[in-house]
């Protein structure tokens, strides 16, 4: 029997008081606050019928994932699908329109909408969507919580509505550690729900995201 529903959680808060684009870069760990994130996370589903835990292989996924194992009795299983995407920006600080006076990034920046700097949009989607599907039928019926990052969460998201996947990061509705829902309605996934578990301390929190 295959899952009832899917959870696609945001990590909490990164340590990085350099504010430097991450990305895939090992050892960014969870801030005291992300922690405190993770676990409001996993509080607000703790009386649901969790069946399964993946998360990103990622140091801030899998502790964004402790607390929903320790809540559950469900190990992690590392899910190699729901990574970050990489980028050309990572490691550095990326300002706009300040990048733009570098000539080495320029070849990066001629197709945002693909986009040129990093993973495809497309790619994204295809990978997050082949997990979520294997995850989903995997499962002996309940809900699966997969511990993802913003920018493979927001492909997912526009995909399932139809929506173009070329969008303005500043956009994205994808906070720390929020919640975001899938139901399968015949041969698709579609979005149910989507919850911010953590909001009463975004606004102490900083938040780079991804390009």
């Amino acid at each position: 029997m295959p899952a009832d529903l899917i959870h696609l959680v945001r990590h909490g808060e990164v340590h990085n008081p350099d504010r430097i684009l991450y990305g895939r870069l090992p050892g960014y760990h969870l801030s005291e606050l992300g922690h405190r994130m993770a676990d409001l996370a996993a509080a607000s589903l703790e009386q649901r019928p969790l069946r399964a835990l993946y998360a990103s292989p990622l140091l801030r996924a899998q502790e964004s994932a402790h607390p929903w194992s320790q809540r559950s009795g469900l190990a992690v299983t590392p899910e190699e699908r729901i990574i970050e995407p990489h980028n050309w920006f990572e490691g550095g600080r990326l300002q706009f329109p300040q990048v733009l006076a570098q000539p080495k990034a320029w070849p990066h920046l001629i197709n945002p909408f693909k986009p040129s700097w990093g993973e495809a949009y497309v790619s994204i989607e295809a990978r997050m969507l082949a997990a979520i599907d294997d995850a989903w039928a995997a499962a002996d019926g309940g809900e699966v919580v997969m511990v993802s990052h913003q920018l493979p969460i927001v492909m997912v998201a526009r995909s399932v509505k139809k929506m173009r996947l070329a969008h303005d990061p500043r956009n994205r509705r994808c906070t720390l550690s929020s919640i975001t829902t899938l139901a399968r309605e015949g041969d698709h996934f579609v979005e149910v729900d989507y919850q911010e578990p953590a909001g009463e301390l975004l606004a102490a929190s900083i938040d780079l995201g991804a390009v």
